[in-house]
This record gives C-alpha cells, sequence and structure tokens, in this order.
C-alpha cells in the first residue's frame, strides 16, 4: 500500500502571502522583485515536491500566481525606464536653459521697463483684431500713454515705445507698465500682455530651471514664449 508524507498542503493564498511579505514570519523589510522570484520559486518547488497526491496543486492557481508576479516585475522595470528617460530629459532642459544666457525671451507679463527712451514689449491675441490698444501706466498706476496699434493677425506679436507721454514730452527711465485692449468689429478680443527681457542667469529649482530676467524677476523655463 502505497504511502503519503507526512506534509501540510499550502494552499495559494499562503503561498502568495508569503510571496508578497504579508506573512507574520516574514521581514518587515521590502524585498526587491528578484529577491520575490527567486522565494516564489523556491516555494514553488518546495510545495510541488510535498503536495498531496490526493490533493494536488491547482493549475490555474499557480498560474495567476506568475501573472501576478511577472506584473509586479514589468512594472519595475518600467518605473526604471521612466526613470532613465526623465534624467535624459532633465539633461537636456538643463542644456537648453544654460543655452539662453544673454538672449531676449519673450514671457507673460505687462512690465515695460524704459531704459534710454526705449521701451519694447508684446503680446497675444486669441483670435485677429482690427484695433489694438496699448496703455502705457507709470510706476504710481497713472496713465501717461494711450496709442493704437491698428490692426494685428491672432497670435503674438511685438511693439516699441519711445518713453513719450501723451503730450510728447520724454518720461524719465524707470519702470512702467502695460495693458493691450484688441476689438475686432466692435467685439473684444482676447488680448494677453507679454514682457521682453534678457536672460542673465539660470537657476535650478524643485520645479524646474528658472530664468532670471534682471529687473523683470524669474520665470520658469517652460513660461518662456518665444526666444527673440
Amino acid at each position: 500500500m502505497a504511502t503519503v508524507n507526512n506534509t501540510t498542503s499550502t494552499n495559494s493564498a499562503d503561498l502568495f502571502a508569503k510571496i508578497g511579505g504579508s506573512s507574520s514570519s516574514t521581514s518587515s523589510s521590502t524585498s526587491t522583485t528578484a529577491e520575490m522570484e527567486n522565494r516564489f520559486l523556491t516555494l514553488l518547488m518546495a510545495q510541488i515536491k510535498n503536495q498531496d497526491p490526493l490533493n494536488p496543486l491547482d493549475n490555474a492557481q499557480v498560474t495567476t500566481q506568475l501573472a501576478q508576479l511577472n506584473t509586479v516585475n514589468g512594472i519595475e522595470r518600467l518605473n526604471a525606464t521612466l526613470s532613465q528617460l526623465l534624467s535624459g530629459y532633465n539633461e537636456s532642459q538643463a542644456m537648453q536653459a544654460a543655452g539662453m544666457i544673454g538672449k531676449n525671451v519673450m514671457v507673460p507679463g505687462n512690465n515695460l521697463p524704459l531704459a534710454s527712451s526705449q521701451a519694447v514689449g508684446g503680446g497675444s491675441l486669441a483670435s485677429a483684431a482690427d484695433r489694438v490698444l496699448l496703455t502705457v501706466k507709470d510706476s504710481a498706476g497713472k496713465v501717461v500713454q494711450t496709442v493704437d496699434l491698428g490692426e494685428h493677425a491672432a497670435g503674438d506679436f511685438f511693439f516699441a515705445w519711445d518713453g513719450k507721454d501723451a503730450d510728447g514730452k520724454v518720461l524719465a527711465d524707470g519702470k512702467y507698465t502695460f495693458a493691450i485692449e484688441a476689438t475686432a468689429n466692435g467685439k473684444k478680443v482676447e488680448a494677453s500682455p507679454m514682457q521682453i527681457g534678457t536672460v542673465s542667469a539660470v537657476v535650478r529649482s524643485t520645479d524646474g530651471f528658472l530664468l532670471d530676467l534682471g529687473s523683470l524677476g524669474s520665470v520658469a523655463f517652460k513660461d518662456v514664449q518665444q526666444i527673440l
């Protein structure tokens, strides 16, 4: 008469719990995927060797466990690949940001610094406009000049201001601000002011790279609309 080894059969739930590290006898330290694979194969071979012939392993459960293990392994490899891609992207962005030092950039904002009676700014139109109105204000918020810039197509545009007020008087150099209003056939067109500054330095921050534009402050590299 055949004899059966006196061993306790391990069900799939117990086996998966041991692999996942949730068993009370398992160390609390986190296992790597390679360790999990080795532990799984060791437990599987022990389970096959000591299985009860009258109650053999369920093939479907073993297949499910293998699929779950492969999924974990695949996710880990995907995360590693994404980390490499992100690292390469950050290095590329650093090179691009460093190459912008000394260049003029257009970014969102309404500052219009006047130096040697010259100032340049820009705007962005959501759609074409038959009239674009520029309003310049001094540091106290007083309107000093209003200029009709005429019609402009949709997108970005630039303008220059000679530093004179509405009476033709040359104003002192300093900080000024501006606003843009646009209309098409009497209807308002969405318009955004764009300030232009020179990149003097590049600073790395937790949110990416910041471009130092001197008196215009710092702006995020991703906010640059155009490089002039």
